[in-house]
């Protein structure tokens, strides 16, 4: 009886989400051992048996349609370009947080009334021919352009794009566009109404490897747990403080009635044994990162001091949300 391969993990190897996913992972408590900078496997030590492959970014997404690989982080982007039309590739987290971009479609500057898509399809209507576009997206792109009525003849390019118009080969472009500064250094622009999507890095998976292997699925629920963890975690600051009061209750009370310091399910009040004589408590709470000021004055309103504020590492649930709904998909119980 042949053995089962080793479940695998597939990141990219190069370009815009290379270094991000493995320095997100390892802020996740996922931190990928690589020994040789030139090699393509590699371990994830905190999940014993996982090996990790290094893949372009569209290979990533083949791989896991395919089952050669059976995890991947990868683009959104590439994800709807490369999934195809079967069910094989699962979504298991839309927003890493990191990797943000938009595809969109990005005509000559000098093209100054054409800023829609609409302006666009006159202008096709206008040249009397398909309008040539230079893209790596052909499937997203054309479907788009498809939408927009639009004629149109796909160039394919591997090198730089942005170069396309200038030296005749097409008309516009279709390209990933982070700031925009590119795209203004070689004298294009992007049309108002022109973003096909929005993309960041995802994590997807092989939908039968979930379906056929438990320690697949034991890989998926040990991802998805650490990285819900960390991203719930950026969002919030453990914040600790004395209260002056006359009892745990008394203090609980007065929380309770601001809207930023109650905590996850609560305050932590325990007594503090000082030495000024008064009842003092220490309290603490987890405080959303975005409300910190607010809270810090809520405290203070209070009768808070001492008030000390940490980053959080680990935020973990009783379940993540997006385990819960795997398994739903899968049709599992927790």
């Amino acid at each position: 009886m042949t053995a089962q391969r080793a479940i695998r993990l597939a990141l990219p190897s190069k370009g815009r989400l290379a270094d991000a996913s493995l320095d997100f992972l390892a802020r996740s408590g996922l931190a990928v051992q690589k020994l040789n900078p030139r090699q393509y496997v590699a371990h994830l030590p905190a999940i014993p048996g996982l090996e990790v492959l290094f893949q372009r970014a569209g290979d990533i997404v083949v791989g896991v349609r395919q089952g050669s690989v059976d995890f991947g982080i990868t683009g959104y982007d590439m994800v709807q370009e490369k999934r195809g039309d079967g069910d094989e590739v699962l979504l298991l987290h839309d927003a890493l947080g990191f990797g943000h971009c938009r595809l969109s479609v990005a005509v000559p500057e000098h093209w100054t009334h054409v800023r829609t898509m609409a302006h666009l399809a006159d202008y096709t209507q206008k040249l009397g021919r398909p309008l040539r576009v230079a893209t790596k997206f052909p499937r997203l792109t054309a479907a788009f352009l498809r939408q927009h009525g639009i004629p149109h003849q796909l160039i394919a390019l591997e090198g730089t794009l942005e170069i396309a118009p200038t030296i005749g080969i097409a008309d516009v472009i279709v390209d990933l566009v982070t700031t925009g500064l590119t795209l203004r250094d070689n004298r294009l622009r992007a049309l108002e109404d022109g973003v096909i999507l929005h993309s960041q890095a995802v994590l997807i998976a092989n939908r039968r490897a979930l379906e056929t292997r438990a320690d697949a699925l034991e890989v998926a629920r040990h991802l998805l747990e650490y990285i819900e963890a960390h991203l719930r975690a950026q969002e919030n600051y453990l914040v600790i403080a004395n209260v002056a009061g006359t009892s745990a209750d008394d203090v609980a009370r007065r929380i309770q009635a601001q809207p930023h310091i109650r905590g996850l399910q609560g305050p932590t009040i325990s007594p503090v044994y000082g030495f000024d004589g008064r009842q003092w408590f220490s309290v603490s709470i987890v405080v959303a990162r975005r409300h910190l000021n607010e809270a810090i004055a809520e405290l203070r309103a209070i009768g808070g001091s001492g008030v000390i504020v940490t980053p959080v590492r680990y935020i973990f649930e009783e379940e993540p949300p997006r385990l819960r709904a795997l398994l739903q998909t899968l049709g599992r119980h927790a």
